[in-house]
C-alpha cells in the first residue's frame, strides 16, 4: 500500500512538473501540429520587425527622390526598382508596412474593447439587457458595411483631434479609419463572445461561485472573462489581416489614407497609372506583400482557432 502511495505520488510530481504555461503549451502545441501556423506566426513575425525597424534598414527614405534611374527595375541598387519619381520601392513597401500594423492594430485594439463588452454583458445578464443589446446590433448589421466604410471616409476629411498630427501614419484619417474598421469588426464579433459566454454561464462552477456570495464583476472578469479568450484571441488574429486587406482596398479605390501617405494600397492604385509602360514591379511587390501578410495572419488565425477551441482540434 505504501509502495503504491509513492508511485502515485511520484505520478502526480511528474505529471505537475511536465505542465506548461498555457501560452508556452499553444507555442508547443503550433510548432508540432500546425506547420502552416508556424510559417503564418513566422511571417507575422518578420512583418512587424520591419514595421519596427524599417527606417533603419531601408536604403533610402520612403518619399526621398533621386534614388536611382526613373522607372528602372529591380537592381542591385533598388531591389524592388524605382517609380514615376525616382523614389525607391522596396523603402517605400516597408514603409507601408509600419502603416498597415498602425491601422490594423489599433483597429482590432477597439474591435476587441467593444466586442468582450458587448458580448459580455450582453450574454451574462441576459434578459432585457441581451434583447437591448442584440437589437442594436441587428440594426448595425443591417447597414452594408461597404457603405458604412465610405460614409466614414467621408467624414475623416473634416475631422480634426487636436493632439493628432496632420500628417504620418498618425494623422486623425488613420486613427478615425482604425476606429472605423473596429466598430465594425467589434460589433459583429461580440455574437461570437456572446456564445461563448453563454456556454461559460451553464457551467457548474458558476453556479458554485454564485452561492459563495461573488459580486457580478467578480465572475465576470474572475470567471467569465478567463475563459472566453480563446475565441477572442483568434477573432483578433483574424481581424488584423482583415483591417488590413480593407485599409489597402479603400486606398487603392482612393476613399482610405491620403495620397501623399506610403500604404501598400495607395502604391497598386498609382502603379495603376503606369500599366501601359510594363512597370510590373510596380504593382507586383506592394500586392505581394499585402497578399502574404493577409495570408500569414489569416493560418496563424486559423491554427489558434483549431488550438484554442477543445472541439476543433486536429492532428495535421
Amino acid at each position: 500500500m505504501a509502495e503504491a502511495a509513492g508511485s502515485l505520488g511520484e505520478s502526480l510530481e511528474v505529471g505537475q512538473k511536465k505542465r506548461l504555461p498555457f501560452y508556452v503549451d499553444v507555442l508547443r502545441r503550433l510548432i508540432k501540429e500546425k506547420p502552416l501556423g508556424l510559417v503564418g506566426l513566422i511571417i507575422v513575425v518578420v512583418f512587424l520587425v520591419l514595421a519596427a525597424i524599417g527606417p533603419f534598414i531601408t536604403p533610402y527614405d520612403a518619399g526621398e527622390r533621386g534614388a536611382g534611374e526613373r522607372m528602372a527595375g529591380p537592381t542591385s541598387s533598388n531591389w524592388f526598382g524605382t517609380d514615376t519619381l525616382t523614389r525607391d520601392v522596396f523603402s517605400r513597401v516597408v514603409e507601408g508596412a509600419r502603416v498597415s500594423v498602425v491601422i490594423g492594430g489599433l483597429a482590432v485594439l477597439f474591435a476587441t474593447v467593444l466586442s468582450l463588452a458587448t458580448g459580455l454583458f450582453s450574454g451574462y445578464f441576459g434578459g432585457w439587457v441581451d434583447m437591448l443589446f442584440q437589437r442594436l446590433v441587428d440594426a448595425f448589421l443591417a447597414f452594408p458595411a461597404i457603405v458604412f466604410l465610405i460614409a466614414m471616409a467621408a467624414v475623416f476629411q473634416e475631422v480634426d483631434i487636436p493632439f493628432l498630427p496632420v500628417d504620418g501614419m498618425w494623422q486623425t484619417t488613420n486613427v478615425m479609419f482604425a476606429i472605423t474598421l473596429g466598430i465594425l469588426f467589434g460589433i459583429g464579433q461580440s455574437r461570437v463572445i456572446r456564445s461563448a459566454v453563454f456556454s461559460v454561464k451553464a457551467q457548474a462552477y458558476m453556479e458554485a461561485a454564485r452561492s459563495t456570495g461573488a459580486t457580478h464583476m467578480r465572475m465576470m472578469t474572475k470567471h467569465v472573462m478567463p475563459n472566453v479568450m480563446a475565441p477572442l484571441i483568434t477573432l483578433a488574429t483574424l481581424n488584423i489581416g482583415n483591417a488590413i486587406l480593407i485599409e489597402a482596398t479603400l486606398s487603392f479605390l482612393g476613399l482610405g489614407a491620403p495620397p501623399d501617405l506610403v500604404t501598400w494600397g495607395n502604391m497598386i492604385n498609382q502603379a495603376r497609372t503606369n500599366l501601359g509602360q510594363n512597370a510590373w514591379w510596380l504593382a507586383v511587390f506592394p500586392g505581394a506583400a499585402l497578399s502574404l501578410v493577409v495570408f500569414a495572419f489569416n493560418m496563424l488565425g486559423d491554427a489558434l482557432r483549431d488550438l484554442l477551441d477543445p472541439r476543433l482540434r486536429t492532428s495535421t
